[in-house]
This record gives structure tokens, sequence and C-alpha cells, in this order.
């Protein structure tokens, strides 16, 4: 079964979303990021979820690990829990 690793943060609005995602792609750094800003218990290891499997998060979730360019902020993705920004560290 094909394994991802990913790394996001948890905010409550797209706005706030767009903003985090503007402050990394001009080089914040995402870890740094997260930990400032997400709601997510992940944000105390700077967003990082370690390794998962098709099906393991959600399919907005899912879609986006299992599609997106590796090492590209993406987002934001809505989910019943808020919106986020992703970003896929490896996978295979």
């Amino acid at each position: 079964m094909v394994q991802a690793t990913a790394r996001h943060l948890l905010v409550e609005t797209e706005e706030k979303c767009e903003e985090l995602k503007q402050q990394i792609i001009a080089g914040a750094d995402f870890a740094d990021v997260a930990k400032a800003n997400s709601s997510c218990p992940s944000s105390a290891q700077g967003g990082d979820l370690g390794s998962f499997g098709p099906g393991m998060m959600v399919k907005e979730f899912d879609e986006v690990v299992f599609s997106a360019p590796l090492n590209e902020v993406q987002g934001p993705v809505k989910t019943q829990f808020g919106y986020h920004l992703l970003e896929v560290t490896s996978r295979g």
C-alpha cells in the first residue's frame, strides 16, 4: 500500500489560511508557522502527521496528499475541521 508523510496546519478561516500560506511562500518556516497558528494537536510537532495510507485521513485530505507534488504548500483545503495547509514530504 502507498504511504505518505505530510505536515499540515489547521485554522478556522480561509482568510487566515491564505495569509499563512503567503508567509510560508515568502520564506517562513512551515513548522514554525504551524506551531504558532495551528489548532491541531500536531502543531506541537510543527504539523508533522507522520506516515499514513489512503483512507486514514478525511477524503479532502487524501485527495491532496496522494496527488499533489512533493514539498509544495497546498491549500486552503476545507474539511469538517476547518481550513488546512498541507505539505506532502514523501510518498511511496
